[in-house]
């Protein structure tokens, strides 16, 4: 249970001085001093998991705090269960009634309206009694594809309440909901589409959540010569040296597509960059292939399939099967074509001089060049997938669909958290690293002893700012010069002080041919000492 803690913890504080007592079992509580973190890091823990993780926060103004990293977890379907306390409401008749200044002023008239609209279920516990019930009810809601978080209020006087007995099992227990797949005779009209298909394309987006799902798709774009576009996908769709991937771009293979099968991709093309022609079916995939939780979203006339993309890459290749296949002389074209366009995408980065600055595309290559098949990357506007070679579900997790800044630090420390065998990088710009409350990130890496490396690349302000606002404006006066206004972050701050502060170690590099050197000795600290470390790099693109 990841936990930051206030005034409405006493109940708990008790309980938990008691347990050696009491007898009873209890959740390991990971003291983190940020709610963002705290909630970014059960998000870490999941990934590299799969099962759901616990953080409690304090009243309205823990909330306040936690609630972007939860609208993070809302966009990526990560079932997180979130509880804050809610200040007391009495005044003196119950234990836990209010005895401080602050119990006035905590109160709201609606908490839990706070992140109503980016949660699947919220309740506030009435009594002890139905403890389990509830707990068991915001599991089972929140493991139901689409998966995502939910939030429970625990007000003072119920958590102080007393109790001789508590039951500690429950009638039904935690009932997650069947994961959707489609009907068979839907699964035969996709079968022959792809069949009859020209030039079909895939866009995948979160697809491989497991080693399964990856391998059928996989086979099912070697056998029809599809090529698969993982687009702003943060997981791993596709081994990256797949003959049929097609890179990171959707725009190269859309206009020209008679058949786009979308997998859980809820933007799956920039209509101002390109899209498919009006001839041209769709068919997308998802638990919620709609998403009804985007006010307004319209992508082509389309097939929508209510389906897991697991599930209906499972049942596609059974319909498949009971097809005969396109003529292996148009396959072996087609296969022929995609696989040297997607060659073409696989180019290395120009590597710069040994004096020059460093670029994303060469420190990307670095970083893939020094990991090992043991390595899990958490992706935050750092590094370039172009330039690396993830092949499995555990290689790398990008950024959230949401946007909510200062992710991946958190949710990097959550996946070492729950796979300390694994060697963990975080990759981030220097804005996203602010926006992880890095003293509280660095803090908990100390006090767990746990050996991450973070790498910042610092191009000294929010990128994003500035390519937004020359798309939007090219020929306008923020884009003819240096950096635009509202986007600059200078000076730099001296990042390598604050991992040290914490007892890590810390680096900075400003040329190229510092790099691979600079990285080994941080992977040294982190593989060998057992610390973590921090490598700053100075960007120049």
């Amino acid at each position: 249970m990841f936990a930051n803690a206030g005034t409405d913890f006493a109940p708990l504080v008790e309980a938990y001085a008691r347990r050696q007592t009491s007898g009873l079992e209890f959740p390991e509580a990971m003291v983190v001093t940020h709610e963002h973190a705290a909630v970014s890091m059960a998000h870490g823990v999941y990934l590299l998991t799969g099962e759901p993780q616990a953080v409690m926060v304090h009243v309205n103004v823990g909330l306040a705090n936690a609630a972007m990293a939860v609208i993070n977890a809302s966009r990526d379907n990560i079932p997180v269960f979130v509880t804050s306390g809610r200040t007391p409401i009495t005044d003196g008749e119950l234990a836990g009634s209010r005895d401080e200044f602050i119990h006035w002023t905590q109160e709201m008239f609606d908490q839990g309206g706070m992140i109503r609209e980016v949660v699947k279920w919220d309740y506030e516990l009435r009594g002890p009694q139905q403890l389990q019930r509830v707990v068991d009810r915001g599991l089972s809601v929140a493991m139901s594809e689409p998966r995502g978080p939910v939030y429970l209020s625990l007000p003072r006087e119920v958590l102080a309440e007393p109790v001789e007995r508590l039951a500690t099992e429950a009638p039904n227990g935690v009932q997650a909901s069947v994961a959707p797949s489609a009907a068979p005779q839907v699964m035969a009209r996709v079968a022959a589409m792809l069949r009859e298909a020209k030039r079909p394309l895939i866009v995948a987006r979160r697809v491989g959540r497991d080693s399964a799902s990856i391998e059928r798709l996989a086979r099912l774009a070697e056998r029809y010569a599809c090529p698969v576009v993982e687009f702003r996908s943060n997981y791993v769709c596709l081994p990256h040296d797949h003959p049929m991937h097609g890179g990171y771009d959707v725009a190269p293979w859309i206009e020209s597509a008679d058949l786009v099968l979308t997998l859980d991709a809820p933007v799956p093309w920039l209509p101002k960059q390109a899209e498919p022609n009006k001839d041209c079916k769709i068919v997308h995939v998802g638990a919620d292939p709609l998403f009804t939780d985007f006010p307004i979203r319209q992508f082509g006339r389309a097939l929508n399939i209510t389906a897991t993309p697991d599930n209906f890459l499972s049942a596609l290749e059974a319909a498949l099967g009971g097809q005969p296949a396109p003529p292996e002389q148009a396959l072996s074209a087609r296969r022929l074509e995609v696989g040297e366009r997607s060659a073409g995408l696989r180019v290395g980065a120009l590597a710069p001089a040994a004096d020059a600055p460093i670029t994303y595309g060469y420190a990307s290559q670095c970083i893939d060049a020094a990991r090992t098949p043991l390595t899990t990357i958490f992706n935050e506007i750092g590094v370039q997938r172009q330039y690396m070679s993830f092949m499995g579900p555990q290689d790398f997790f990008g950024s959230c669909m949401a946007g909510g800044l200062g992710w991946a630090l958190p949710a990097a420390l959550g996946g070492q958290l729950a796979a300390p065998e694994r060697q963990v990088i975080a990759t981030v710009g220097d804005g996203s690293y602010i926006f992880a409350n890095p003293v509280a990130c660095h803090q908990f890496a100390a006090a767990h002893a746990l050996p991450l490396l973070t790498i910042i690349f610092n191009n000294s302000g929010w990128d994003s700012v500035r390519r937004a606002a020359r798309l939007m404006y090219p020929q306008g006066e923020a884009a003819a010069q240096t950096w635009p206004l509202l986007s600059g972050v200078t000076p730099s701050p001296d990042y390598k002080q604050v991992v040290s502060a914490c007892g890590g170690y810390g680096e900075k590099v400003t040329l190229a041919g510092e790099l691979p050197a600079a990285l080994q000795r941080c992977l040294r600290v982190v593989t060998e000492e057992r610390r973590q470390a921090l490598l700053e790099l100075v960007i120049a693109d």
